[in-house]
């Protein structure tokens, strides 16, 4: 059964909006904005690294693309030379790395992420993810997008949404902006493009209406869309007894840049059936649409851990750079599944692995995304687990990499820009302490990172992931209110406590 979320801005209802308020109120009595330090690989922008004997391995190609003692060459954050080590360019003033007994890989991406406090973006990077797609929006995310350009911020690639979409029904959030008509979507859709948004994501709920409008507004203005399939207005006995207002197949030809949720498909193409030939079917459909999927198995799997564990859960190592104003409006969520029975969910965590696989054999293609930062999704250690789910669910080591890396670059318009090693690639590389192909869990031996060209060694990945366990309520709280604000629904500030 598909159960509405309840938590903050990826899943809050109206009723807990008082305890986010005394909280908030709280709050700001005892905290302080912290002081960001300066961008741990500011020092050494624009100078060239060398990166010597190294193995590398690419995803681009239908097979594992391997070199043996090789060295890369970057330059002005992009790759200039890629081949053995014997004979490789050397260059004055290069930072030498000694890559010997490491993997390199290209960065990874996780598609699915939220965003509330700059703080976080370093566990990001200590976990080798390179670029990150936020999927709500608010106005800082664009200010954050520059910063981290410019070198004064330490992050991954910085991709976002604008606010939710969505209309009044089961699943509408705090922080979502609704719509009800074509006149209020369309207007919607002009306030994020003009604020510099080229994504929208939409959500379960919209009305037919203003989600027609908004796709027709957004294709005329040339945004991408991406989220939920909206299923229209939510009438007593759907999908169990009579079908969507919406139906799944009509979303298909819609251009979505991905659809996020293999569990949101398993609801609105199946009615919540774990069905596998008529699931097989949707997998075809969907491949032969050419629409992109963004599993994120790993946000169902943690509910499960949450009733595995009876809460335990929650507070396991790394969960302490989960923003503290989204984890207290958590709270309810976090407990009415720390008492569920794990029995109930033990088969649908395994179908969902299982289907897909199956949609990869079907040829949809896929990219990864944890749905980190809300519930107990940790930053930058979610991706490597989501990848761990997805190997476990069937996919082979190399597809499960190629969906993190070259497939993202196809989805985002980049091939051969992105997500690749060799040259003229953007330069976002992860040394690895193993091989990746050999067990997918390797991927958390991150012994290093180039991020568009910088580097960050094992010290500066302690500090970042020491960093992010730090993050800073007060200016999260700022930061929503600014959004709410930016979207037509302000939230009075004395209400906050600020």
């Amino acid at each position: 059964m598909l159960i509405p979320k309840s938590g903050i801005l990826a899943g809050m209802t109206y009723r807990i909006m008082p305890a986010f308020r005394r909280f908030a109120a709280t709050l700001a009595l005892s905290s302080a904005f912290t002081v960001a330090p300066a961008a741990l690989a500011a020092e050494a922008e624009g100078q060239p690294v060398i990166m010597r004997h190294v193995d590398l391995v690419e995803f681009s190609g239908e097979a594992p693309a391997r070199l043996h003692d090789g060295t890369v060459v970057v330059s002005d954050g992009a790759i200039i030379y890629v081949g053995p080590t014997e004979g490789a360019p050397t260059i004055s003033g290069a930072r030498e790395i000694d890559g010997s007994g490491l993997t390199a890989v290209p960065g990874l991406t996780d598609m699915h992420v939220h965003v509330w406090d700059e703080a976080e973006l370093g566990a990001y990077l200590a976990h080798g993810v390179t670029t990150v797609r936020n999927m709500s929006g608010m106005p800082f995310h664009l200010d954050l997008q520059k910063r981290i350009e410019a070198g004064e911020v330490d992050g991954p690639r910085l991709i976002t949404t604008g606010p939710i979409l969505n209309s009044e029904g089961a699943n509408a959030q705090i922080n979502h902006q609704l719509v009800e008509t074509a006149e209020a979507a369309r207007k919607a859709v002009a306030g994020q493009a003009d604020a510099g948004f080229t994504r929208l994501k939409v959500y379960s709920n919209l009305k037919r209406a203003p989600y027609e409008a908004l796709l027709e507004e957004a294709h005329r203005r040339g945004l991408k869309i991406t989220g939920h399939t909206p299923e229209g207005v939510r009438i007593e006995g759907m999908p169990y007894e009579r079908p969507f207002t919406i139906a799944f197949d009509e979303i298909l030809d819609d251009g979505f840049e991905t659809i996020e949720h293999v569990e949101s498909i398993l609801w609105h193409a199946l009615a919540d059936k774990l069905d596998d030939t008529k699931a097989r079917e949707v997998a075809k459909k969907i491949a032969a649409s050419g629409t992109p999927v963004t599993p994120t198995l790993l946000a169902h799997h943690n509910l499960l851990m949450m009733a595995r564990t009876h809460g335990g859960y929650a507070t396991r190592p790394g969960t302490e750079t989960l923003n503290p104003v989204t984890q207290a409006t958590e709270k309810g969520y976090i407990d009415f599944w720390s008492k569920q029975d794990s029995a109930d969910h033990e088969g649908k965590d395994a179908w969902l692995g299982r289907f897909t696989e199956m949609l990869e054999e079907e040829g949809v293609t896929l990219v990864t995304g944890s749905d980190s930062g809300i519930f107990s999704n940790v930053p930058g250690a979610s991706l490597q687990e989501e990848l761990v789910l997805m190997r476990h669910g069937g996919m082979s080591a190399f597809d499960v990499l190629k969906a993190s890396t070259a497939n993202v670059a196809k989805v985002l318009g980049e091939q051969g820009k992105s997500g690749c090693l060799s040259e003229g690639c953007r330069a976002d590389i992860v040394l690895l302490g193993c091989d990746p192909l050999e067990a997918i869990a390797c991927t958390a031996h991150v012994r290093g990172v180039l991020q568009a060209g910088r580097w960050y060694g094992p010290e500066e990945l302690a500090a970042l992931q020491a960093s992010a366990a730090k993050p800073d309520a007060q200016r999260t709280i700022q930061n929503l209110t600014e959004g709410m604000a930016a979207q037509g629904t302000p939230l009075d500030p004395a209400a906050l406590g600020l």
